[in-house]
């Protein structure tokens, strides 16, 4: 089996804030472009960050959603979630929400109130993923996955383990559904630890390491970084050089037009405009602020 050539190595960005919580590098689209890592059309990643005590919890008031769904995996720190649609909740270390706009919510993200008296260390990865045109206008939905409920490999050497978020690993089946091919996975290795992929060649696919530095392919990748595979051979191997987590993720292209304005992800300028008409006539629901 071919190994997957890497495209280009990402060093993280300048950071910025998104609402007063949450201080990310943006690796798509301000490095990777939308198309190029097609379903994930926005990688932001929350490097580890100190936030001190606020009474007042830090994070993003309400806004609208539309074409996609957010993933928000949670390393360091806690997050509250409410949407229009009834869905939310809280999630803290090794815990993911997937949150299903589709057609439309209002939603809103802040720092969990009592975590944000104390204050702390804070890590972590939104992606949004694209929604196939049959699907858009779908109905919200929202997933919350305990840590506990996602499955863990363990792997052959002993190691360290791949948790399988979404997607398929060594014949473990992820928690979260999806409704286009994702593969969405945290391996995490000790050093010397070691860890294999594979994915078929026409997926787009790249890696994140939030801890410790490892060599993917061969190649050394320090911290906060971003690897792009080339759509080519199918083999992916990491080897931890220090205690490792990586983020993984692969999946199968939806290759339909983008037309991202804002919050919406549709697939024409005219189903944008539409976006906006219903957002401002209130048919996204109501979520008080």
């Amino acid at each position: 089996m071919k190994e997957k050539q890497i495209e280009k190595i990402i060093k993280p960005g300048m950071p910025h804030f998104v609402g007063d919580g949450f201080r990310v590098h943006s690796f798509i689209p301000s490095a990777i472009p939308m198309q190029r890592m097609d379903p994930f059309i926005v990688f932001d990643y929350n490097s580890k960050y100190n936030f001190p005590a606020s009474s007042i919890p830090k994070g993003v008031g309400v806004h609208p959603h539309r074409g996609f769904e957010t993933v928000t995996l949670a390393y360091k720190g806690r997050v509250e979630h409410a949407d229009s649609s009834g869905g939310g909740g809280i999630i803290g270390e090794g815990d993911v929400q997937w949150m299903t706009a589709a057609s439309g919510v209002l939603h809103k993200e802040f720092h969990e109130s009592e975590w944000s008296k104390e204050g702390g260390e804070f890590q972590m990865v939104q992606l949004w993923v694209n929604l196939p045109a049959a699907h858009k206008m779908s109905d919200p939905k929202y997933q919350a996955l305990e840590n506990k409920s996602i499955p863990k490999v363990q792997l052959a050497d002993g190691l360290g383990y791949v948790e399988v978020v979404a997607g398929e690993y060594q014949g473990t089946k992820g928690a979260a559904s999806t409704f286009t091919p994702v593969n969405l996975f945290n391996a995490k290795l000790k050093t010397d630890g070691k860890a294999e992929f594979e994915f078929p060649e026409s997926y787009n696919t790249g890696l994140l390491i939030l801890e410790g530095s490892v060599k993917v392919n061969g190649q050394e990748v320090a911290t906060d970084h971003f690897v792009l595979f080339e759509n080519n051979g199918e083999k992916i191997s990491v080897e931890a050089m220090k205690d490792a987590l990586i983020l993984v993720l692969s999946a199968e292209p939806i290759n339909e037009p983008i037309a991202a304005y804002g919050p919406f992800v549709m697939n024409t300028e005219a189903e944008i405009k539409q976006a906006f008409r219903d957002f401002q006539t209130g048919k996204f629901g109501f979520l008080e602020d």
